[in-house]
């Protein structure tokens, strides 16, 4: 029997949901979407999965709510054509290749154009009319040093919201403040000041690409997104430098959370990579159920990893493609997992603790 490619994790509000009502789509009124880059390609089979097994089976308005590659895939969601805009994304980030030593206003403008190979010219507007789903996007704008296009300076800028998150998290306000760009036709349970606090800018279809371009824009790998329309003046930066993978009850005290994500855990900002005591957890996670891959299923990828933007570096353009075209391909295992626990009724009976 091969080895099962798809975890369940779920906190103990949502455990107990799961095991007393069984899996309910309606039951979810948030589904979130992690910071991440390549990492994507390992779930991607889980997206697809979700477009035909989660939201179409809703009757009820579901709040998608995203940082950097997340809020592209949540985008995706909300398109009338799911599927296809999914298979758009992953081609359009398969396929892009630059110079040796890329500048960012290279590597932006390449990433300009696969959000627009994505949306299409209706794009924003179609994910605005969308009759259940409704697309929040979380972007920073950087202050001071950190709003700087030189390098070195930008760089500076990092640095010191670096030693001040070692601290506490909550000195990263002094250099970025976060944004939440949301659909106007109401404000989702995570928009309260308690919960993300942020400031808040209504979606319309002038901005929603550029806000979902600066939710990505990396720090120092792209340029950032000046003046963003409706949105307060300045320089707008990637969203997970904040939320990398969100450290919040998103859906505040009703419905749960629906997380397809690449770890069993979550780390709640860009700076807390390398600080393992720093995890998400607790009453952030009590309505969260969290799919993720297995690490027999990540033993089975190339080189025993989830593809990452490291890859650009590690190896040449045919090689980087060939290994993300197998990742791609192993992670529609984890989509017919879930089709199959859905369509069996045995997901609740999959589901662990988190």
């Amino acid at each position: 029997m091969a080895a099962t490619a798809l975890r369940i994790l779920a906190g103990p509000t949502a455990l107990q949901s799961l095991r007393e009502e069984g899996y309910q789509p309606d039951g979810f009124s948030v589904m979130a979407g992690a910071s991440g880059s390549a990492k994507w390609f390992a779930i991607g089979g889980l997206d697809r999965a979700l477009v035909t097994y989660f939201t179409a089976r809703r009757r009820s308005p579901l709040f998608l709510i995203g940082s950097s590659i997340g809020a592209w895939r949540s985008c995706c969601h909300a398109l009338p054509d799911p599927l296809g805009a999914l298979d758009r994304l992953e081609e359009a980030y398969l396929e892009q290749s630059y110079s040796a030593d890329p500048t960012a206003a290279e590597v932006t403008a390449t990433s300009r154009g696969i959000l627009e190979q994505v949306l299409g010219p209706e794009g924003p507007r179609q994910i605005l009319a969308h009759p259940l789903l409704r697309l929040n996007i979380v972007a920073v704008r950087a202050r001071h040093l950190a709003a700087s296009e030189r390098p070195r300076v930008q760089q500076l800028g990092l640095g010191v919201a670096a030693l001040g998150n070692l601290v506490s998290r909550g000195t990263l306000g002094l250099t970025f403040e976060r944004v939440l760009f949301h659909d106007p036709r109401g404000l989702a349970p995570f928009a309260d000041p308690g919960i993300l606090p942020a400031a808040l800018v209504p979606l319309t279809p002038d901005n929603l690409q550029p806000a979902v371009l600066a939710s990505g824009a990396v720090p120092l790998v792209l340029e950032g997104v000046a003046d963003i329309p409706g949105a307060a003046p300045g320089i707008y930066r990637d969203g997970g430098i904040v939320d990398y993978h969100f450290d919040s009850p998103l859906s505040g005290d009703d419905g749960l959370v629906l997380y397809p994500h690449f770890y069993p855990h979550l780390v709640p900002g860009w700076f807390d990579k390398l600080l393992p005591w720093r995890r998400a957890g607790g009453e952030s996670l009590d309505r969260t159920v969290l799919l993720c891959p297995t690490e027999a299923f990540v033993a089975g990828l190339p080189g025993g990893k989830i593809p990452d933007r490291k890859d650009f570096a590690a190896f040449d353009t045919a090689e980087r493609q060939r290994r993300w075209r197998l990742a791609i391909a192993a992670a529609r295992r984890l989509g017919d997992e879930f089709a199959e626990l859905v369509e069996t009724g045995r997901l609740p009976d999959r589901a662990e603790p988190l």
